[in-house]
């Protein structure tokens, strides 16, 4: 078995790879998935602040008596948060927003454990030809990077007002996505050799395109929970009996109001989910009479039904006010189409 790694033009090397270490890939890849799915929990339950310092080591073990509890309860009681939002709060109240937030924490350094160890196993063993070594160490410090951007974006809402950046959220979900995307692709490129090219000029063309749609559409949806957007205007298709909202452009310069003014970023949200899906719906139309391998069509048609289930999800996730289980899956049916998206690009080809 051979495999053609991400970036042809860097490297034309083929070398055989074992198949545990593409089962390793698509572990740490579902472990990704899972920290992402965690992650929005988090945000959805307003559990993000509860840990106000970073320990990357130490903070390993969860509290272990009274004492360390009422330490770190003494040490929220100084955040923003408890002071404007959860001063009623008791320690047993505290214990129930801690834990999901340590153990967001704890999945973090696990994923960090579980792609380490194994890399340098495979490297030592020499399972993993010398182009992909470095691709993957460069996966390893993305990885750390993630995690401290994850505090970065933490610590944005441990100053004045307790709500995160959105732009560090965008950042810190997007970095997540990435480290995703890649280790998907990577993980089934050692499974299977990438085909020979085929399809149009368009059905090419238009894969990349939906790709990055899918992927603006995403970070979109990290404006819109950062500014806890979805919380506001929970009609479909009209906002606030409008088609566009009033006050979309109040703040100056008008630009700035797709990134902090909760009508426009809402409204953004929708008008790249809506256009994104019609893309797919086009390129289905399109593209499905142009491919001739059998597996692309099966692709195309997979992502054309996330897709269309991925708005619907959006709508009832809407019009329920964010409920927590559909925001889950909508989250999920994100990272869907994503996957399926990667996928189509991988069976049209160098």
């Amino acid at each position: 078995m051979t495999t053609t790694l991400l970036e042809p033009s860097a490297s034309a090397e083929t070398a055989p790879i074992p198949k545990a270490v593409g089962y390793w890939l698509l572990i740490c890849c579902a472990m990704v998935a899972a920290m992402i799915l965690l992650g929005g929990a988090t945000r959805l339950t307003e559990s993000g602040l509860s840990i106000v310092n970073w320990r990357p080591v130490t903070g390993i073990l969860p509290p272990l008596n009274d004492a360390e509890w009422e330490a770190l309860f003494t040490a929220y009681k100084k955040s923003p948060e408890f002071a404007k939002v959860n001063f009623w709060m008791t320690v047993g109240d505290f214990k129930s927003i801690y834990w999901l937030e340590y153990l967001h924490r704890l999945w973090g350094r696990l994923i960090g454990i579980v792609f380490l160890l194994p890399y340098l196993w495979f490297v030592m063993r020499r399972m993993i030809p010398t182009a992909l070594i470095w691709r993957l160490g460069g996966l390893f410090i993305l990885g750390g990077a993630q995690g401290f951007l994850g505090w970065y974006m933490v610590k944005s809402g441990l100053v004045n007002e307790p709500a995160v950046s959105q732009y560090r959220l965008a950042a810190h979900l997007g970095l997540a996505f990435a480290i995703f995307g890649l280790l998907f692709w990577y993980a089934v490129a050692c499974f299977t050799s990438r085909p020979e090219r085929c399809g149009t000029a368009w059905v090419r063309t238009g894969s990349i395109l939906i790709l990055w749609a899918a992927a603006i559409t995403i970070l979109w949806g990290a404006f819109v929970a950062g500014l806890d957007a979805g919380l506001a205007y929970n009609t479909f298709p009209l906002m606030g009996g409008r088609l566009v909202p009033e006050g979309i452009l109040i703040n100056t310069p008008w630009w700035l109001n797709f990134f902090e003014n909760t009508a426009a970023v809402q409204f953004t949200h929708r008008v790249l989910a809506i256009g994104t899906v019609s893309l797919i719906l086009i390129y289905w139309a399109t593209a499905r009479n142009s491919v001739m391998d059998i597996s692309v069509k099966k692709a195309v048609t997979i992502l054309t039904v996330l897709a269309l289930c991925q708005l619907a999800l959006g709508i009832a996730t809407l019009l329920t006010q964010v409920a927590l289980p559909l925001g889950i899956l909508h989250q999920l049916g994100a990272l869907a189409v994503i996957t399926s998206a990667i996928w189509l690009r991988f069976k049209l080809g160098d």
